[in-house]
């Protein structure tokens, strides 16, 4: 029977199955038959007028089947499915794409004998030789974030000549990213990150000149910050910066390395729309807010950043070069749970509304207003939201009012932290159905790492005629922080 594969996103409503067999003869017959064993996942994959969602891609083989016969496509009883939703079209380019770095720029290049001395593993490659050393040499990339992505690429990209790296970041190095955002360092929590990676790519290589903005990338100054750059190189962890980033390299012309990841799972391409697709024509729009988790809600194998980086990080230095087949107009997935590496073509969309024929988006637009802010990019908007800060539950629970602390985290995540208080526990994604355990007429407060699940689940509780449910502001995380340090933080 034909196979449906589902991502890691997705297996949290499949029981944590990795794939079904399923008994249909189209692609239609067999995701209804999916939906119909695992019903949380259906408004995943639809929306309320049963259409499949726009940032849900449905892959036979190689091919997405929006190139072939959508839904009604046949389906073999060898047939292998896989659902490929934005983390958060179908034929590969032939054409070879020329070396972004002109003869007029090269010819003012050179070497010293330091720089032959340090790139002589290079020089001897023929794809590389002395020429192209002197390319990378002369060469801009542009880095949008210095985190799990930007840590593999920031190195290797320096490691291996790239003569100016501009780096765009504004955050702080934090305890919690060490795990996996290899440029930093213990010593190095608390300094800003563009400081912390400039003071390693220096020591790396001092013939690399590094050019920091410390700023969040906006629509008022990203076509400014990017117009210099020869490549692209995203390392976000947002849909809106994401969105963005493509946009803008589209309107300028530029070639974007894309790269993502999510828990085992990870993808990386190159859009460029002179060439080939852009993002958009993969996914048309975001998910909405709250539907697909950022690596902060769901977590990343710290290992993985640095397996998607180095892809980027391999994909930047052929465009530079000119060498090779680049990822244009295809979609590189990681699954490292099974170490499995898997390729499907992408096709530029003639509809798209940035790069198709006829263009709706001429300017960069409000991303936030977009995609919905989430994850880790802002706090969850909780205006009208009843809710109560950790000093004000640690004091009415000391006076002993008659408080339910209802925790929406998954069941690992109480064993890293839990409130010192009595409560009720319900996974976020079992609060619907388990409903009926809960009294209407209890006070309740809902409590999640941060604040961001249980705002959802707060909401959801009103809707269903809950009138004392409350939500926790900042989650056990705020608590801690606030209220009791002697509770660990995640």
């Amino acid at each position: 029977m034909p196979t449906i594969f589902i991502p890691t996103a997705l297996r949290v409503f499949t029981d944590q199955q990795a794939k079904l067999s399923v008994d249909a003869r189209t692609v239609g017959e067999a995701i209804q038959k999916l939906v119909e064993t695992y019903p949380k996942l259906r408004p995943h994959l639809f929306n309320e007028q049963g259409q499949l969602r726009s940032f849900v891609n449905l892959y036979l083989g190689e091919e997405d089947v929006r190139h072939l016969q959508g839904l009604e496509t046949p389906l073999a009883p060898d047939a292998e499915l896989m659902i490929v939703p934005s983390v958060a079209g179908g034929v590969g380019t032939q054409e070879r794409v020329r070396s972004l770095i002109d003869d007029a720029r090269l010819q003012a290049i050179t070497l010293s004998q330091e720089e032959v001395l340090r790139y002589s593993r290079h020089l001897i490659m023929p794809e590389v030789t002395m020429e192209g050393q002197r390319r990378l040499k002369a060469a801009r990339v542009l880095l949008i974030g210095t985190g799990g992505l930007g840590s593999p690429l920031a190195l290797y990209l320096a490691a291996a000549g790239v003569g100016t790296i501009g780096l765009v970041d504004f955050d702080v190095v934090d305890y919690s990213n060490l795990q996996r955002q290899v440029i930093h360092f213990t010593s190095d929590v608390g300094k800003p990150k563009l400081q912390s990676a400039m003071e390693k790519i220096r020591d790396l290589n001092p013939y690399v000149t590094v050019i920091p903005f410390e700023t969040r990338l906006t629509s008022e100054n990203a076509l400014d910050i990017m117009r210099d750059f020869d490549v692209i190189v995203d390392g976000t962890d947002n849909f809106p910066t994401r969105y963005l980033v493509n946009d803008a390299c589209v309107l300028l012309g530029k070639p974007n390395v894309y790269g993502s990841i999510f828990r085992f799972e990870g993808q990386a391409s190159v859009f460029w729309a002179q060439h080939g697709p852009c993002y958009r024509c993969l996914y048309p729009e975001p998910p909405p807010p709250g539907l697909v988790p950022s690596c902060a809600e769901g977590g990343v194998l710290g290992i993985l950043p640095g397996l998607i980086g180095l892809v980027q990080a391999t994909e930047t230095i052929k465009l530079i070069l000119g060498v090779g087949e680049p990822l244009i107009g295809r979609l590189l997935l990681l699954d490292a749970l099974q170490m499995r590496w898997r390729e499907l073509k992408l096709r530029k969309d003639p509809n798209c509304p940035v790069c198709g024929e006829n263009p709706t988006v001429r300017e960069l637009i409000d991303y936030a207003e977009f995609c919905g802010i989430r994850g880790e990019e802002a706090p969850v908007e909780t205006d009208g939201l009843p809710s109560i800060t950790p000093a004000q539950l640690k004091e009415r629970l000391e006076r002993g009012e008659p408080l339910v602390i209802l925790d929406v985290r998954e069941p690992f995540e109480l064993e890293i932290s839990r409130l010192p208080y009595p409560f009720r526990h319900i996974p976020m994604g079992e609060v619907l159905e388990r409903v009926h355990e809960l009294n209407p007429a209890d006070e309740i407060v809902v409590v999640c790492r941060s604040g961001g699940r249980s705002a959802q689940i707060t909401r959801l509780l009103q809707t269903m005629g809950f009138g004392k449910v409350k939500n926790l502001v900042g989650g056990v995380n705020g608590y801690a922080q606030e209220v009791d340090p002697s509770i660990s933080v995640y």
